[in-house]
Order: C-alpha cells, then structure tokens, then sequence
C-alpha cells in the first residue's frame, strides 16, 4: 500500500474521508456494478472498454460505502483497493482498465477491452470482499485510512 499516496487523497478536496458507512448506498453501487457489467456484453468498440471500467469501478465504491469511505478522485479511490483482499494482478488489471478508459473517453484513441472475463471476476470478487466484511474488518479499515489522514 502506498502510504504517500493515500496521505495525499486524504489531504485533497473530494479525496479520501471518512463518512458515516452508508450499507443502502452500498447495495445501489454493487446493483448499478451488476447492471453496468451487464452491458459491457452488448456494447461495442470503445463504449465495451469504458462500460466495463464503470462496472469494476462501482463495484469497488460499494465496498467503501459499505466501510463509511468516501473519495472522487478515481486513482484514490482504486489505490484504496489495495487495503482489501484482491490480487495485484487484479488491482494492476483496474489501474490499466482507467487508463484506457481515459484514452479512449477524452483523447478518442482505438482502445478496445480484451475480454469481459476480467472485469466479471473483478466484480465478483468484490462481491466476495462485501459478503465477508464484519463490523471488525470495517473498523479496521477506517482506523487505517484516519491514522494515514494524521
């Protein structure tokens, strides 16, 4: 985990915070997650790249909703993946994932998604993470984000 990094989004507006944990809007993030990935299976050229970012992205926020942990800013909020259970391969595979999405949104660049494979597992594996996440592992995690916030 990169300590500087995650002072730095602790320190910037719309960064990371600490919030009351919001379950409902959890359960709307991983439904919009679903819904999204859904999508990526219909969609085509770029629109399949950028669906499935949108979809592991949603799935990922509902984790931090689900533990009171807010951030806007996309690179904080996945560099905050890695205080969860996922594979550096999947967060590397997330990371990747933005910044062709971010070629293919705002500079029109050819990028297309290899397989809609990854971005299911990931979704998936957010699923996992949620389903085990206890009040102690909440606790845990909040703890850790506001002693990187000092």
């Amino acid at each position: 985990m990169n300590k500087n990094k995650l002072y730095w989004c602790c320190k910037q507006r719309k960064g990371i915070e600490i919030i009351e944990p919001k379950t409902h809007l959890s359960g709307s993030y991983m439904k919009e997650a679903d819904e999204t990935l859904e999508n990526v299976f219909t969609a085509t050229g770029k629109w399949k790249l950028i669906t499935a970012y949108y979809a592991c992205y949603n799935a990922l926020y509902s984790l931090l909703m689900k533990c009171g942990i807010k951030c806007e800013i996309h690179d904080c909020t996945i560099e905050l993946a890695e205080m969860f259970d996922f594979s550096n391969e999947q967060i590397k595979y997330v990371r990747h994932l933005k910044d062709k999405r971010i070629q293919a949104q705002y500079y029109l660049k050819d990028m297309t998604l290899n397989s809609e494979d990854e971005g299911k597992d990931f979704v998936l594996k957010c699923k996992e993470i949620l389903s085990n996440l206890d009040t102690d592992k909440i606790k845990e995690k909040r703890s850790a984000i506001q002693e990187l916030a000092k």
